[in-house]
């Protein structure tokens, strides 16, 4: 039997639901009208969700329609849906109530109101204007702190920190770095959970203070020993900011929308790494002051100012979308809903399941989640390369003093913005991933062919801009890519966590590939970069080739993909 049609409308729609399995809870969504009564689309969920759209309700046995896909047919369901459906005349308010065995749900319908018009989609963009303002910066400013720490240790090992510290003896130096990053990969999943377990605004200040504590504390080390340990706890500290950032981000778009919000993260980051080098270069000018070293200013400084914004982070962070009417002056509770239903339309999976180690372990046995993390591994190679090429060709090159180097080294990261900004932009605006990697890693590998092969010094300062802004815009483009073929809330943890340990991994292995007796050309640089990126463009086409061959077999045979119906990849 057909069900009945119910009008298209815009105006507010206030569902109360008693009974259900996992707790009762009400909802108003300020962008739907009507309520698809198939069963619901995460099957792995432990949470009853419903999903809306503008159209006409589907029966009890029919289809299901997702964003982007064509109706992949579901299963008939295991209850009784009883309806009764009271139609009214236009311009009155009409009740639907739906039976459903274990769960009762009662729905008041208003009808569109001529003199007060209502606008949907400015409604959210203005809803999701402030979500920008709020999250964004916020994540694009935790993001720097890990890359300002690099940049510090890097500008104080210039100057008498290694002598002073005993660094300078073996490989001491390398030590410090070596056992920050074991460290931070050690914690990196521990502390993802924890982004939901306690929420992004206490974790997130909590670890962040810690953080610039530690930093504070470096600053008045004496030995190396204490060096190394304070790098232990470091690492411990930050380990969850960048994965913690990329999940929260994540759950707070729907897929189409993700990209350039990574890259406006990500634009944050590289604008306080590009300033943070000159300001390193004023405070080594304090040295002696207060019987301070220069190097030991910069630790001081930086460290005081990272407590200063982890107090802050606690009012300035913003919690996840279904709890963010919490938050500190930020959305209420109906502009909360209209983003939690977009977020459950698109994929549905507002609500994380119960945790539990189990639940969040097992997305190890889904290949895809190493594939992913593989690629960051292969990002992450070159960012060593990179940080020794920019100050050798400015100052061997051409010819530049150290402290010109110092500042001359900033410009190819205020350029990295452009591409960030534009080839994300382009990503999401029409719903691409595979061919903007792709594009990127071309770009990174002309840049270090320019960069290692040409004679002239301009040509090689070129190539390092080119390879630069490739290498920031991937970030994004990466993160993205991972975050929109995942489904589940402890899936993406465990993604994000996967990526991020990989990605540091990746750095470690790009510390090798640097041999001093190669400069100032580092041949085994240049073609480990070069070959790296060649694979990262292999195994995005090998992932675009499966994501186009499962969203196939959805549309012809219904197969379920991620344990949610409807869910298609985006390649």
């Amino acid at each position: 039997m057909s069900q009945p049609t119910a009008p298209p409308c815009r105006r507010p729609c206030i569902f109360s639901s008693k009974h259900f399995p996992t707790g009762s809870f009400t909802r108003r969504a300020q962008d739907i009208c009507q309520i698809d009564d198939s069963p619901i689309q995460n099957t792995n969920s432990a949470q009853s969700s419903r999903h809306f759209r503008h159209s006409t309700m589907a029966s009890s046995t029919g289809t299901l329609d997702a964003p982007g896909t064509t109706g992949a047919p579901t299963p008939p369901p295991n209850r009784h849906h009883n309806k009764t459906d009271k139609k009214t005349t236009t311009g009155e308010a009409s009740n639907v109530s739906l039976n459903l065995g274990d769960a009762t749900l009662n729905i008041t319908h208003n009808p569109p109101d001529p003199s007060n018009p209502q606008n949907d989609n400015e409604t959210y963009k203005r809803i999701r204007r402030k979500v920008d303002l709020r999250l964004c910066t916020i994540a694009g400013l935790l993001c720097s702190l890990n890359l300002l720490d690099s940049g510090v240790l890097s500008s104080a090992a210039v100057t008498s920190m290694l002598t002073d510290l005993g660094l300078d003896v073996g490989n001491r130096f390398s030590i410090s770095i070596f056992i920050f990053t074991i460290s931070s990969i050690i914690f990196q999943l521990p502390s993802t959970i924890a982004v939901r377990l306690l929420g992004p605004r206490i974790w997130f200040s909590v670890i962040t203070f810690f953080f610039g504590l530690i930093t504070l504390c470096t600053g008045f080390v004496r030995t190396w020993q204490q060096m190394i340990a304070l790098r232990i706890l470091l690492g411990a500290a930050m380990a969850g900011i960048f994965p913690g950032l990329a999940y929260l981000i994540s759950t707070w778009y729907p897929r189409g929308e993700q990209q350039l919000r990574f890259a406006f993260m990500q634009s944050g980051e590289v604008v306080v790494l590009a300033t943070g080098s000159l300001v390193n270069y004023g405070l080594n000018r304090l040295d002696g002051r207060r019987g301070l070293e220069g190097w030991r200013w910069m630790f001081v400084v930086q460290g005081v100012c990272t407590c200063v914004i982890g107090i802050v982070t606690y009012w300035w962070m913003v919690d996840f979308p279904e709890n963010s009417d919490r938050s500190f002056r930020f959305l209420t509770r109906e502009e909360a809903d209209i983003v939690a239903s977009r977020i459950e339309k698109d994929r549905g999976d507002v609500i994380p399941q119960k945790f539990s180690i189990v639940e969040v372990l097992k997305h190890a046995k889904d290949l895809k989640i190493w594939a992913f993390a593989c690629l960051f591994f292969m990002q992450n190679i070159v960012s060593t390369a990179l940080a020794y090429f920019v100050p050798i060709i400015l100052q061997n090159g051409l010819g530049y003093s150290s402290d010109a180097a110092i500042i001359l080294s900033a410009p190819p990261y205020y350029y990295a913005i452009v591409p960030v900004l534009l080839s994300s932009w382009y990503a999401d605006r029409f719903r691409v991933r595979g061919p903007v990697i792709t594009f990127n890693a071309t770009c990174l590998i002309t840049g270090f062919a320019v960069l290692g092969f040409a004679g002239n010094s301009g040509a090689r300062y070129f190539g390092v801009f080119l390879a630069t802004g490739a290498y920031v815009a991937n970030w994004a483009a990466l993160t993205a890519y991972q975050a929109n073929n995942v489904v589940g809330q402890w899936k993406r943890v465990f993604t994000a966590a996967a990526c991020t340990m990989f990605n540091g991994a990746g750095g470690i292995a790009g510390s090798f590939i640097v041999q001093n007796y190669e400069a100032p050309y580092y041949a085994t640089a240049v073609w480990i970069s070069i070959g790296s990126h060649l694979l990262m463009i292999t195994l995005v086409g090998l992932l675009t080739i499966y994501f186009y061959l499962a969203n196939r077999s959805l549309r012809r045979t219904g197969k379920v993909l991620e344990q949610t119906v409807g869910f298609r990849f985006t390649y």
